[in-house]
Order: structure tokens, then sequence, then C-alpha cells
């Protein structure tokens, strides 16, 4: 028999789905808040090992090696030709797809397309009294590929939220990689991509495909950027292709955290909660309030919304594993541990919420108001779903065009700017012992005293 489990004082009937409670004014808030932060929420199986030696295998023999693999993980027997989604299957795939899908996909796609083309960032370039001229430029990466997740996380929001702002950015090959797990293809998935513009499509996932995009097979051929999220052993490869090529982010489990006065329904709050926690075991779930019995009744519509859900053992899991309700004594308060915790997503459901966000300086995205809920992010918002997790927004953004250009500095020195400027450049390369530096200026120097 099941323990009930206890909460804000107050026992639980079914006992199954309660989340932490905590309480600002509690003596020991602060050490058990510490240890919320500290939770570990990634997969604890080591899979380092075994992406290294499969890493090791395409590089040393290619296409044989991602087919063996496709066969032995995905249980779907490939060859050279099939790897890759031919254009008759793509075409054949899509037309499946309903015309309420089909228009839902596009507007999405529209909207991504609209918010990403405003981020596109200008080339500079001026020039000084002296006649020096200085800038930079932005240029595109020449290929990326995108991981989109198979079987049972086949998301075609993740195709749109990761090659539409490669498009926006100019990117001129795009190559997808989505595993079919026993041959099982998601039909929105080819559609989405097509959408896209993407027709390099090839059904083969995990740590094997990531080494094929980095290093390239007989059939592949390389990328300079790997974007889009994966299970365990897909970010443990794209960790060790770092550097080969670039990469997004290492994407961990879900997060939501919501802030919300007593104003509100408990139940969209708890839909909230729940539309992270179904997505993972291992994802988290956070309601911070200024009104405990709020918060109370937050979770009562959690743990009522869980009866019914579809995937209700998964979101359960993870509520009572790793969700919190946090009681404070103001939003102030609420702002301040919310840039501790720096979710991945963050709703602000209360009176001014744009005042509160002003608040905010670590967040992957904030929802702003009550009738912003977060699944409107994840579709059809227009700002990228692809958002940094695991308190990585303290220090890095979500996806956007600006993950594929890069910024070459450009620099043009006239003979007088020369004159002005360097004899301090020759006077620092000797202060490095770097001979050669200081000369090359000095050759041009003498010159113009000729």
């Amino acid at each position: 028999m099941v323990a009930a489990a206890r909460y804000g004082g107050v026992t639980s009937k079914k006992g199954l789905f309660m989340p932490v409670f905590l309480s600002t004014d509690d003596a020991e808030f602060e050490a058990r808040f510490t240890v919320l932060l500290g939770m570990k929420r990634e997969e604890s199986v080591d899979v380092d090992e075994v992406v290294a030696a499969i890493i090791t295998r395409v590089r040393n023999e290619g296409d044989a090696a991602v087919l063996a693999l496709t066969d032995q993980f995905d249980r779907l027997a490939l060859t050279v030709g099939t790897m890759r989604f031919s254009a008759t299957e793509i075409e054949a795939e899509c037309a499946k797809v309903s015309p309420q899908d089909r228009a839902a996909l596009e507007m999405a796609a529209e909207r991504i397309r609209a918010y990403h083309a405003r981020q596109m960032p200008e080339d500079k370039l001026w020039e000084e009294e002296n006649g020096a001229r200085l800038g930079w430029r932005w240029t595109p990466v020449s290929a990326a590929g995108l991981y989109v997740p198979g079987g049972l996380a086949s998301y075609p929001s993740s195709v749109l939220m990761n090659a539409i702002p490669a498009r926006v950015a100019g990117v001129g090959r795009l190559v997808i990689c989505c595993p079919t797990p026993d041959g099982v293809v998601n039909p929105l998935v080819l559609l989405a991509a097509r959408i896209c513009g993407v027709d390099e499509i090839y059904r083969i996932g995990g740590a094997q495909a990531v080494a094929a995009l980095a290093y390239g097979t007989q059939t592949i051929a390389p990328v300079d950027k790997i974007t889009g999220p994966g299970n365990a052993y897909v970010a443990a490869a794209k960790r060790r292709v770092f550097g080969r090529v670039g990469i997004d982010m290492i994407a961990g489990p879900s997060e939501i955290l919501v802030i919300a006065d007593s104003d509100n329904d408990p139940d969209w709050i708890a839909l909230d909660l729940l539309s992270q926690a179904e997505h993972d075991e291992s994802a988290q779930s956070i309601l911070i309030t200024d009104d405990a019995d709020f918060g109370r009744e937050v979770a009562a519509a959690v743990e009522k919304r869980l009866e019914a859900l579809e995937r209700r053992a998964i979101a359960g899991a993870s509520w009572r594993n790793n969700g919190a309700v946090i009681v404070v004594r103001d939003l102030a308060e609420a702002a301040a541990l919310s840039n501790r915790v720096a979710p991945e997503h963050l709703e602000l459901c209360v009176a001014e919420p744009e005042a509160l966000s002003v608040q905010i300086t670590h967040a992957g995205a904030i929802f702003l108001g009550a009738w912003t809920p977060e699944a409107i992010g994840d579709y059809i918002g227009g700002p990228n779903h692809v958002l940094p997790t695991a308190r990585s927004a303290r220090f890095s953004s979500g996806l956007s065009v600006l993950d594929f250009v890069k910024r070459t500095t450009l620099a043009q020195m006239t003979p007088a700017a020369l004159r002005a400027i360097g004899p301090a450049a020759e006077r620092l390369a000797q202060s490095e012992s770097l001979q050669a530096h200081g000369l090359s200026v000095r050759a041009r120097l003498d010159k113009l005293n000729d």
C-alpha cells in the first residue's frame, strides 16, 4: 500500500501525485530549496563510453556502421539506397496529412518565419577620422544538420523550430535525421520538412546519426552545425563532436515554472504544469504563489487531471518526484527565486505580468499573463521552443537565427591610420616578445618614413 503523501499539513486522499511543498516562511526553506535546485534529473545511466564507441565505429566504417546500428537500435533494416527518404516517399507521406493539420503547420511556419526574420543582424562598416575602416559582416554556416527525435517523441514542431531559423539565416544545405523505429513514419514530420524546404531527410537517429552528420559517410556529407533535441545518447554524442562541428546546446528534461497569484483558475495552472510533466518522467514543473490555499487548489487540480490524462504515468511520476509548490511572501520574492531556478519556460500569471518580467533576468522564455499558456510557445507563438534547460538560462539563450550565422570582423588601415596607431601595436608586440609581430608593423612604418 502506498502511504499517503503530506503537503502543507494536508494529506492527499489518493496520495499518489503530491509534489514537494515549500514556504519561504519555513526555517528550513533555504536548505530545501537548495536541494531542489541541485536535483539531477538527467538520465542516470552512463552512456558516454557507448557513444564514444559508436562515433569511432561510424568514423571508421561510414555507411556500414550506420546501417548496422540502425538495424540494432531501431529494428529497421536499411540499405545505402533507402537511408534517405525519396521524393516519391515524401510526397506519399505528406498526402496522408489532413487539411486541418496541414493548415495548422502552415500557420505555425509562417508565424515562426516572421518572428525569426526580425532577428537577422545587420552588417556594419564605419570609418574613423584617421581613415581606418572597421566593421563586421554576418554570413551563414554552409550546412546544418537538424536532429528530430523519432518514435514516441516525433515532433513536427521541432522541425519548424530548427529548420526555419536556419533558412532565414541563409543556410544553403539543411539535412534532417529522424529515426523511424520499426519503420513507423510520422507524415507530419515530413510535411513540416517540406514546408521548410528541406528534402535531404534520413531515417536514422541516435549517436550514429550525430556522428554521420559531424564526420560524414559515403552517403551523407558532413555539416558545419548540428541542432535539435534528443535522448541521452544524442546529447552525449553532441558533446563529443563539439569542436568538429558547432552545436546549439545540450538539451535536458523539460521545465516549467509558473508564478501565479490567487486570481487564476487553478485548473488552468494545473494544466500548464502538466504540459511539461507529460514530456518525460524527468521533467520538472514548479508553481510559485503568494497564496498557500491557491497552491493547494492547484495541486488538487493536478491530481484530478491526472486521473484522465493519457500520459498520466509519465506526468504523475514527474510531478511526484520533481514537482514543487513554493509559497512566497510577495511577487518580488517570487521573481528572485525564479532567477535562481533560471527556468526553461516561465509563465507570469499575475495582474501585471510585464512589470514583473522586468525583475526576471534568467529564463529561456517568458509567457506574459494567464491567456498565454506555454503550449502556445511550443507550437504557434513565433519565438523558438528550443530553449536552455538545467539552469543554463543563466548564461545561454534559446535557438535563433544567430545560431546559424557567424560574425567576421573587418579592418582596413590607410597609411595615415597605420602611422597613427601602428607604433602602439609595435610596442605591445615587443612587450610580449613577439618579434615578427612588431617587425610586420615596423616594416610598413619605415616605408612611410622613406
